[in-house]
C-alpha cells in the first residue's frame, strides 16, 4: 500500500529516546480531512495520553479548512485514535513505568486513509541532548571530509 507523508513531529527525536514505534487511525471530520490534503497540520507540540481505555492525541494543530465555515471543528481539540483493545492493554502497562510517554511522530496517508505513527520513549536530560547533537555533529564532519577526500 502506497504511503504519502503529511507532517512529521520535528522535535519527538530530539526531545525523547524512542523505544518503540505504533501505526494507529485516527478519527476526523470532513473539513479536517480537507485540511490534511492540503498539508495544514501540526504535530510540534502534541502528545498522546490514555483516558478510560482509549488513547486520545492532544496539541495536534489541524488548520481550519478555509471553504468549511460552519463545518470547521475546533483546531486543537483532543482527537481519538483508533487501537486494538490488545494494543492499548500493552500502552497502559509501559506509560506506567516512569518516565514513559506517548509522542506522535509523523502523519501519512496510507491508501486514502489518515494514519499516526504513535511512538513511546522516555524524555531525554539536557546532557543527553548535548550527546546526541555532538554525535550527529561529528558525523557530518566525517561526511564531509570523506567527500573532500580525493584518491
Amino acid at each position: 500500500m502506497k504511503t504519502k507523508l503529511i507532517s512529521k513531529n520535528p522535535t519527538a527525536y530530539h526531545n525523547y529516546a524512542i523505544e518503540d514505534k505504533l501505526e494507529s487511525g485516527i478519527i476526523l471530520s470532513g473539513t479536517e480531512i480537507k485540511s490534511i490534503r492540503s498539508g495544514k497540520v501540526n504535530l510540534k507540540d502534541s502528545y498522546a495520553y490514555i483516558k478510560n481505555s482509549e488513547v486520545f492525541v492532544s496539541g495536534m494543530h489541524i488548520s481550519p479548512y478555509e471553504h468549511g465555515n460552519i463545518f470547521n471543528k475546533d483546531p486543537l481539540r483532543d482527537r481519538k485514535l483508533l487501537l486494538h483493545k490488545k494494543e492499548i492493554n500493552r500502552l497502559i502497562g509501559l506509560t506506567k513505568q516512569k518516565g514513559y510517554s506517548l509522542v506522535p511522530i509523523s502523519i501519512y496517508f496510507k491508501g486514502s486513509l489518515v494514519k499516526l505513527d504513535l511512538g513511546f520513549g522516555k524524555g531525554k536530560k539536557l546532557y543527553d541532548k548535548r550527546q546526541d547533537l555532538a554525535k550527529k555533529d561529528a558525523q557530518k564532519q566525517i561526511a564531509i571530509n570523506l567527500k573532500n577526500k580525493q584518491y
